[in-house]
């Protein structure tokens, strides 16, 4: 097999101890990943946390007020990303909400009943809320409101084969828009706010509260950012304790260390790089969630989630990189050989990673942050999107940081 490098030893060298794990510099080793039978049970032990900090899902408080001086001081690239931040929210004040009763996804997105409607309508509550954050427009503010009432008035049950994974991909969008609409904006009544966390609990926490082991491990990784997601904005500890043991040591295919092997190779890599990044979004969003609370799951298995994020970036850039063989949990799925299947197709997954990574940990990371700079595939105003927009403006580097 191929020797390979990714050029950031750095990443071994955080402990005098990682210098014995595998490195990217090192042929692939054997690859067996030891599932847990660790049961998600009630009385979990806590994690160490005093209380959660408000805003703090995606975004803090300090980083929103340092990108707004960054906008208002003209400086690039923040002030050419709010442009078209600002102009996506001044079309979507055209757009009504399409709330449904009964939402049903099959697979594949087949059949689509409300499923598209739903993805689309978390995206546009996300956006409008982050630019009330950013501008102090109060339609903003109230539209986004508008689509949070309108779906949590009207929404009682999410069916069909997809279930969990539209649960895990639309319900992180609401509630991050939820939480910083909650602590921005005084116009979200508290009548709103009680059925919005009814919704909550009773639509989107249920499908997902004992995930889905043997699934892709985009599917569970879609299901950890939501719950915890939810435990945060709900201020439900046990139910952000209970992602954050199943990201650590759960015994499905999302979990950390079943996700990605010793040398950053996905479960999914032989599959198509789409869901392969989606997966790694997923996690990365829940990391950065878990990082605002002062739970470190980025260094997580000695970095492991950077290590997937280089490969992935390294092989979508066209380079060579390892495989093996890789057989998921319970055997239900088997890839053979890497896939190219939508290789070099970016999604906008990168940035956050370039954020922790790069430049609060110092790490190199040049496959990343040579992702990063891809634009990904644009969607239209009428169309859901797995990962969350503007991470150009979001994340292009931290407060502080020259």
């Amino acid at each position: 097999m191929k020797y390979f490098t990714f050029q950031y030893v750095k990443l071994f060298m955080q402990r005098r101890d990682f210098i014995r794990l595998t490195a990217l510099g090192a042929a692939a080793t054997s690859f067996a990943p030891a599932f847990s039978s660790l049961a998600l049970a009630t009385d979990d032990p806590p994690i160490t946390i005093e209380a959660f900090r408000h805003p703090g899902l995606l975004h803090s408080n300090e980083e929103l007020a340092y990108i707004r001086a960054r906008i208002q001081s003209g400086d690039k690239p923040w002030a050419g990303e709010w442009e078209k931040l600002d102009d996506w929210c001044k079309q979507l004040l055209e757009l009504d909400p399409e709330p449904r009763r009964k939402v049903v996804r099959g697979p594949s997105n087949r059949p689509d009943k409300g499923g598209t409607e739903l993805q689309r309508d978390a995206s546009a509550a996300y956006s409008l809320a982050t630019a009330w954050c950013l501008s102090g427009n109060k339609a903003y503010a109230k539209k986004a409101v508008g689509f949070l009432d309108a779906w949590s008035a009207k929404l009682e049950k999410l069916e069909g084969h997809d279930t969990k994974l539209l649960s895990g991909m639309a319900g992180v969008k609401l509630v991050n828009a939820g939480e910083l609409i909650r602590h921005s904006y005084d116009g979200w009544k508290g009548a709103g706010q009680d059925r919005f966390e009814v919704m909550l609990r009773n639509v989107f926490y249920e499908p997902i509260k004992d995930f889905y082991p043997t699934a892709n491990g985009n599917w569970d990784a879609a299901m950890i950012q939501t719950m915890l997601g939810m435990g945060i904005f709900l201020d439900d500890r046990k139910m952000f304790d209970r992602a954050v043991t199943y990201y650590r040591q759960g015994e499905g295919n999302g979990a950390i260390t079943n996700y990605f092997n010793a040398f950053g190779q996905c479960q999914e890599s032989g599959r198509d790089q789409a869901h392969t990044q989606m997966g790694l979004g997923f996690l990365g969003v829940a990391c950065e969630m878990a990082w605002k609370q002062g739970v470190d799951l980025y260094s997580e298995a000695d970095n492991r989630l950077a290590l997937g994020f280089e490969y992935t970036a390294k092989y979508n850039l066209g380079h060579d990189v390892p495989y093996e063989p890789y057989t998921s949990v319970q055997g239900r799925y088997k890839y053979k050989r890497i896939s190219d299947d939508s290789r070099g197709r970016f999604a906008p997954i990168y940035e956050r990673a370039v954020y922790h990574y790069h430049y609060r940990k110092g790490l190199e990371m040049p496959f990343t942050r040579e992702a990063a700079a891809k634009p990904p595939r644009p969607r239209g105003i009428r169309r859901g999107w797995a990962h969350f927009r503007w991470t150009d403006l979001m994340f292009e580097r931290p407060p502080g940081d020259a």
